[in-house]
């Protein structure tokens, strides 16, 4: 796990070699990583480090670990919807005309003056006098 790990890391970061393979498929941990670390996304690692002398071998390790890491350099760009943005503004649009609607109509207009209540259940234009829906005038 943590060997491909060092192996992936060393082959992102590593700007003298230009390896044009990143083991990723080497272990499971690099693999369900391959997004964060060569990926569209920031990456944040954390060295644990000691300040005992028993732990001098592991602090290195772990800070050789963590500079190896820091020289991987991914452009992360925001992930958008090209169409998101038109959605957006039309369905804006669509709640103010139906606000429009419900206060009596746009610019002093009557509630009628859009043409959508002339409309019987068929969809037959109604006369101003007819109350029969079905009827063509």
């Amino acid at each position: 796990g943590l060997l491909a790990l060092g192996n992936v890391i060393s082959a992102l970061g590593d700007e003298n070699k230009q390896v044009s393979h990143v083991p990723y498929r080497d272990s499971k941990l690099t693999r369900m990583l391959q997004d964060s670390l060569g990926g569209n996304s920031r990456t944040l690692m954390i060295a644990c480090v000691s300040p005992a002398d028993a732990n001098i071998e592991e602090t290195l390790n772990a800070l050789r670990y963590a500079n190896r890491a820091r020289n991987i350099k991914n452009k992360p760009v925001v992930n958008r919807d090209p169409n998101s943005s038109q959605i957006a503004f039309l369905k804006a649009q669509i709640a103010q005309l139906r606000a429009q609607l419900h206060l009596g109509g746009a610019a002093g207009l009557p509630a009628g003056a859009f043409g959508l209540a002339a409309l019987g259940a068929n969809g037959i234009p109604m006369s101003p006098g007819d109350t029969s829906p079905n009827s063509p005038f």
